[in-house]
């Protein structure tokens, strides 16, 4: 298979970007950037009114494998309507048991798939995707969480063989969505835009998941400088989803793009006290920050410490975003550099690298910065942070002309790509 083609029920594809600490599960497990949608296998309503069905059901027959799968997926679902990893250990215990009384369980296997995914142990979740594959060969979820692991392993044309399975299967919200995941990374962002938009026609009369859809093509445009385009998506997710979370920390970034820093801070407070998800916790911290309220962005940039220590107590690995918030913030660089290091070890992705990489230019190892810098841009991905951070090691190196073409070419892509960097960006580009 070529690397820049993927097919899906006839269509041409390519490839997206890669996923933020519990941002969100597509539905059959993959953990990507931002949003939740309802997960599969039958569980449509929120988590909340499910799981009391589910545990008394699993009270009155503790062996019940079927009811013991759904809750084990509910606790998930509930896991990502509040942002509390404490669902994530409940979910896996109730899953194991399933696997006890039935080893070959699909929805178990599965489930534990999707709940290593979220976790971010992706060699864990290759192990049960494939095991879900082999279980059930004409079942597209199991290819879904076997492509979204090798996505994060850096195993890019195995994880696209993986999405074109899947969507050869079943074409639906979550195979259209992934290709939309890969055209991006590829840098078709056209492509992208169309695979999502199938996306959202699949999710009609189902709010969360039309919602999420809409939020994922809004952060599309974003990325691409689009801020009218991608306000528009987002308001239209708040339309069928009102206080949907994704959509309010969007919305915060568009209004900063505007200059409006107190609607923007007005819209991530909303975020952050309905979820506090450590994307959105720093995003507020950072734009107190830059209205001058110091001490208010300390208490949130210290949350998010609190926030990772919850999230590893449960299972969920954190390093490599922890490394890019330190290395963003100068928090103890040397230590950053460790983590990032670490991270990029269990999980050699394009983002991997690239965090890798701008730890490497923070401490002042500008060749080894270079090397994977340049692998972090080797799909051809249209992302302007890598722009900016490939600058950044080029003007660490010396070479002034070079850098200068980089951050023009971040702020061509996006001028409001980073609410600390994208002005350091313009100014070094001057």
């Amino acid at each position: 298979m070529s690397l820049k083609r993927l097919t899906l029920g006839g269509l041409a594809a390519g490839s997206t970007a890669a996923a933020l600490l519990l941002g969100g599960v597509l539905p059959d497990g993959s953990a990507q950037e931002a949003g939740t949608v309802p997960v599969a296998s039958g569980i449509a309503a929120t988590g909340s009114a499910l799981i009391p069905q589910l545990q008394q059901e699993v009270r009155g027959n503790p062996t019940d494998v079927v009811g013991l799968g759904l809750l084990g997926l509910a606790y998930q679902q509930r896991a990502r309507e509040t942002g509390d990893p404490t669902y994530y250990t409940k979910s896996e215990g109730v899953l194991r048991r399933a696997l006890r009384y039935s080893p070959d369980d699909l929805v178990a296997t599965g489930g534990l798939g999707a709940l290593a995914l979220s976790r971010h142990r992706f060699r864990e979740a290759l192990v049960l995707g494939r095991r879900a594959v082999a279980l059930s060969p004409s079942t597209a979820r199991g290819y879904g969480v076997v492509g979204d692991a090798l996505v994060e392993l850096g195993r890019y044309r195995e994880a696209f063989a993986a999405f074109n399975r899947m969507a050869s299967l079943k074409p639906s919200l979550s195979s259209y969505a992934r290709v939309s995941y890969a055209r991006e990374l590829l840098g078709d962002v056209s492509g992208a835009a169309e695979a999502m938009r199938l996306a959202i026609d699949a999710a009609a009369g189902q709010p969360e998941a039309l919602a999420w859809s809409q939020t994922q093509l809004g952060k599309l445009f974003w990325s691409q400088g689009r801020v009218g385009a991608a306000e528009r998506e987002y308001r239209m997710a708040l339309a069928v989803r009102p206080g949907y979370v994704y959509a309010l920390d969007g919305l915060a970034q568009v209004e900063a793009a505007r200059g409006r820093n107190r609607d923007a801070i007005a819209y991530e407070r909303r975020a952050t006290e309905a979820i506090p998800l450590p994307q959105f916790v720093a995003s507020l911290g950072d734009l107190q920050r830059l209205a001058g309220n110091e001490s208010a962005a300390r208490r949130q940039y210290a949350l998010i410490g609190a926030i990772q220590r919850l999230l590893r107590a449960n299972g969920v690995r954190t390093d490599l975003e922890t490394a890019l918030f330190d290395v963003d913030h100068a928090v103890r660089l040397p230590r950053a550099l460790s983590l990032a290091r670490a991270a990029r070890a269990e999980r050699p992705s394009i983002d991997g690298d690239d965090v890798l990489s701008w730890a490497l230019a923070r401490n002042g190892r500008c060749v080894e910065a270079q090397h994977y810098s340049k692998r972090a841009l080797r799909l051809g991905t249209h992302d302007a942070v890598k722009f900016f951070h490939r600058g950044m090691v080029e003007r660490c190196l010396g070479n002034s002309a070079v850098a200068k073409t980089w951050f023009r070419r971040a702020l061509a892509l996006s001028p409001h790509f980073s609410l600390l960097w994208a002005p350091v960006a313009a100014r070094y580009a001057a």
